[in-house]
């Protein structure tokens, strides 16, 4: 039962809303005056409390000023005869939770309670009833034969139930994990049956837009057209973490989104390299051998992005002048901000920021990362306070006051991996990677993933005559038999990249356009 307080001068006029509201279950206090109405609040907690403004002795706003010192989170509805904005100014000032004036009816008093103590559960009911009447037809979806951009529309649905369910405790969100899991298993076969014919016939209609098209298709256009193009990537960066930023860009940005394909494997040296190349990685290997780092050598394998941009821009016959910028940490991004006048003479600027992925491989590293990104919800929570807070967020703020055209999107995504998937190898030569091998000698159930026995054919680079690549399905990672419980304690939980998921190939790319309104 809600226990509710009401302080108004003339109490004895309000009797009949008071039996009205006690037919409905509430439990309500009376006070003729404001310091009735603190000594009642210093004594005992209410769920919400009727204030008047006009009262003897302390007026409702001093009250109300008060209370909020005894009671900072209690919502405080004033009910005032007066219309005058002075009066509604410094009563929203002061963090009232509604406004009611004089006369009030029953439905007022009933929609106010409704509003600000019953929204929660009612949005609650609403959102499972809509969850359960969108829960078959996905179901439907999913034994259909979809495309890939039916496929991205599916991963947006589904994300948008994330989302809006995890405000929510019950057996919905666990309903929902399970039908994300079964898109995944389902969208795995998928990526298995055409993956090779979108790269064998990429002009095909059926074919999404993959990695190497991005520049050609999104960047070019804008810069031919006379655009000053800002093209930043968050390395490791999903959708559902876009859906938690996008409402801070609102503001001063009219966003166009649409979600691309990412190339396996969904790595940085293999998807980000096709991104800043336009080439597929066994023609980069081929072009540009001096730019390809293989997965046998010791060297990191991001270090020619900026070569690679200027190697695209050359071959499509395009003189525009660049900069591109790895942001690591804090003072990296500072730098790129103080940079920022300078920069504007650029016809694109590229910058890489590396926190999000950072934040995954800390999230294997370190327990406490583990507490702060215990689930999904979780690790978007805290992607969302990052950006909030860090200088991007600023540099974005500066570039719409610029009129600059943006270009946000990611390389890869990750899935939060929980089995442990068994291979061997006789040699040393396989890759670390947890969702991804390429070797010459490696043993698997071949039933439980994708493999590339003709790595030409997936447009990937082969060391050696008998190399094959091998990529993780839903949420698998591979580990090797000798201490195969210590490494699934190790990775189970932790988020991964470099197989097929949509979490990991399905990725947002947003165009911002600054708003006309914007500052």
């Amino acid at each position: 039962m809600y226990k509710l307080l009401w302080a108004d001068d003339e109490i004895s006029l309000l009797r009949p809303h008071i039996i009205f509201l006690q037919s409905k279950g509430y439990a309500i206090d009376t006070v003729t005056n404001g310091q009735d109405a603190i000594d009642r609040c210093r004594a005992q907690a209410y769920d919400l409390i009727f204030l008047d403004e006009h009262m003897p002795g302390l007026s409702g706003l001093q009250t109300l000023t008060l209370i909020k010192e005894l009671r900072p989170t209690v919502p405080i509805v004033m009910v005032t005869k007066s219309e005058a904005e002075d009066i509604m100014d410094k009563a929203i000032g002061r963090n009232i939770t509604d406004y009611l004036i004089k006369p009030i009816s029953p439905s007022q008093i009933l929609l106010s309670l409704k509003k600000n103590l019953h929204r929660t559960d009612i949005q609650a009911t609403a959102l499972q009833t809509a969850y359960r009447e969108d829960f078959s037809q996905i179901d439907q979806a999913l034994n259909e034969a979809l495309t890939p951009t039916q496929w991205a529309s599916l991963y947006r649905r589904l994300v948008r139930w994330e989302l809006e369910l995890a405000t929510t405790d019950g057996p919905l969100t666990e309903l929902l994990a399970t039908q994300k899991a079964e898109a995944n298993a389902a969208f795995a076969k998928f990526v298995k049956r055409h993956y090779l014919s979108w790269l064998a016939r990429p002009a095909a209609p059926d074919a999404p837009l993959l990695s190497p098209d991005l520049f050609q298709r999104h960047i070019l256009p804008l810069l031919d057209g006379g655009e000053k193009v800002f093209f930043i990537l968050l390395d490791n960066f999903r959708y559902d973490q876009w859906c938690a930023l996008a409402p801070l860009l609102a503001r001063h940005y009219d966003i166009d989104e649409e979600l691309y394909y990412s190339i396996l494997p969904t790595t940085t040296q293999y998807a980000r390299n096709a991104i800043f190349s336009g080439l597929m990685p066994d023609a980069i290997a081929r072009l540009y051998p001096q730019l390809w780092i293989d997965e046998e050598q010791p060297e990191s394998k991001n270090l020619n992005e900026s070569p690679l941009i200027a190697a695209q821009l050359q071959r499509h016959g395009r003189p525009y002048r660049f900069s591109y910028h790895k942001v690591n940490d804090t003072a990296d991004a500072e730098t790129l901000l103080t940079q920022l006048p300078t920069l504007m003479n650029r016809d694109l600027n590229v910058a890489v920021y590396n926190f999000i992925d950072m934040l995954s491989h800390s999230r294997t590293e370190s327990k406490m990362m583990r507490e702060l990104t215990a689930s999904e919800a979780a690790y978007r929570s805290l992607t969302h306070s990052w950006f909030q807070h860090s200088p991007l967020s600023e540099l974005l703020r500066q570039l719409s006051a610029q009129r600059c055209r943006v270009v946000i999107t990611t390389d890869h995504g990750s899935i939060r991996v929980s089995r442990a998937q068994r291979v061997q190898s006789s040699t040393q030569e396989v890759n670390s990677n947890l969702r991804y091998k390429s070797s010459r000698h490696i043993s698997y159930d071949p039933k439980q993933v994708f493999e590339v026995l003709r790595p030409a054919e997936a447009h990937l680079p082969a060391p050696h005559l008998s190399t094959r690549y091998i990529f993780a399905t839903n949420n698998d990672f591979f580990a090797y038999p000798n201490h195969l419980n210590h490494y699934a304690n190790l990775y189970t939980n932790t988020f991964q990249h470099g197989g097929i998921s949509m979490e990991e190939m399905i990725l947002p790319l947003i165009i911002l356009t600054p708003a006309p309104h914007s500052k």
